[in-house]
């Protein structure tokens, strides 16, 4: 048992560090909405459009290697706000946006805001994790995924009662900075690693050599497996149901809504499950019901089948992500906060390149056949879930 003082601090900032995490998650999500008639308003063309979009994964590639440095010089907590202030402004800048190339750098410069604040917030709930003494980085990530939900609905009810796009981000802006900015009281003071760490870590870095890359490596492969799978749910579950099932329009969206609502859930159990059953064991389960799930629907094709391989798939890669970020920010030999830098940012590669896969195999031979790929992720977690611990490491005696 902690200190009374402290458990009321670590509560707090645990209350504070899940809402940088919703403030994340709902910003972007309210400009999704609007994509249409931004592109329509702007008259882009789909290539137009299309690469002024791919300009946010270019920030994040772009700015991701800087976070780790940012954090160290400045704090996690002083750099996931400011970083999130930052998107608050980017997002206005998109939907005040006069052509497609200021819509362009405006998407641009948030993906960069967004790929330092991704770091820097999961740095802080780790180190807040490290302070519980037990797993609740899953917890943050279905927070952040609430997050996401919460800034959709913003965004459709905006649309729904008229109101015009640069009021809806005006004030979704100011919200969530403003939750930003109470947020940052609460959160842990100090600097993120305390010399205990670091001399742990110098300790441990004697014999770890090549290995560590290794094993960052496969973390790396883990995360980009997770990303398979929602990217999977975003950019093609609606459109698999609806162009190659023949799903009716509304019922089509729900591939979507199946595999982030099961994903949702996941992450808001996964603590628990980490907790009982070890890193690793969940990883693999989660691969294996990935693996299964989306295997069983491809191959016996129906929209309820289909649907239910979705959200088998989401329910799956919940802890993926969050496993493989708390073992890449534990990794031995690496100066603090390198390794979840490496893994955030070679992770975005996966968002960058999987809709590319997916949809050349799928103009090739068929999307059904291009969604294969999740299976493939679901293995491979599978298959590297052996680099994770067996129990939970962060707790302590």
């Amino acid at each position: 048992m902690g200190a009374p003082g402290l458990d009321v601090r670590n509560r707090r900032a645990r209350i504070a560090t899940a809402a940088l995490f919703l403030t994340n998650g709902a910003l972007f999500a309210n400009l999704l909405p609007r994509y249409p008639e931004i592109k329509a308003d702007l008259g882009l063309s789909n290539t137009d459009f299309g690469l002024a979009v791919a300009a946010f994964s270019a920030g994040a590639l772009l700015s991701g290697p800087a976070a780790g440095a940012l954090i160290r010089r400045f704090r996690s907590s002083v750099v996931a706000v400011a970083g999130g202030l930052l998107i608050a402004v980017f997002v206005l800048a998109a939907v005040l946006a006069p052509t497609g190339a200021t819509l362009a750098a405006a998407l641009f410069c948030a993906g960069a805001a967004d790929s330092v604040t991704d770091v820097a917030q999961n740095v802080h709930g780790l180190r807040l994790q490290r302070e519980y003494g037990r797993f609740i980085i899953n917890s943050l990530h279905a927070v952040w995924s609430a997050g996401a939900v919460l800034g959709g609905l913003m965004g459709a009810g905006a649309i729904y009662l008229g109101i015009p796009r640069a009021v809806q981000l005006s004030v979704s802006g100011v919200l969530f900075s403003a939750i930003c900015l109470i947020g940052y009281c609460f959160l842990l003071p100090g600097p993120d690693h305390d010399e205990a760490d670091k001399r742990h870590q110098q300790a441990a870095s004697a014999g770890a050599g090549r290995a560590v890359y290794l094993v960052l490596a496969a973390l790396v492969a883990i995360a980009i497996a997770g990303a398979v799978v929602e990217d999977a749910g975003s950019s093609w579950a609606t459109l698999y149901l609806r162009e190659s099932l023949a799903a009716p329009a509304a019922l089509a969206a729900f591939g979507y809504v199946a595999l982030i609502g099961f994903q949702f859930i996941g992450r808001a159990l996964g603590d628990r499950m980490v907790d009982r059953w070890g890193q690793r064991a969940v990883v693999r389960a989660g691969g294996l019901l990935i693996t299964l799930g989306m295997a069983t629907a491809l191959a016996f094709p129906s929209i309820p089948g289909s649907i239910a391989g979705f959200a088998a798939a989401g329910f799956g890669s919940a802890t993926l992500v969050p496993a493989a970020m708390h073992a890449a920010d534990e990794l031995p030999g690496l100066r603090p906060g390198t390794g979840l830098t490496v893994l955030t940012w070679l992770m975005r590669v996966g968002f960058l390149g999987s809709p590319i896969v997916v949809g050349v195999i799928a103009d090739a031979m068929s999307l059904r056949v291009g969604l294969l790929t999740v299976v493939v992720a679901g293995l491979a977690a599978v298959l590297l879930a052996r680099v994770l611990s067996p129990r939970n490491p962060s707790t302590r005696s």
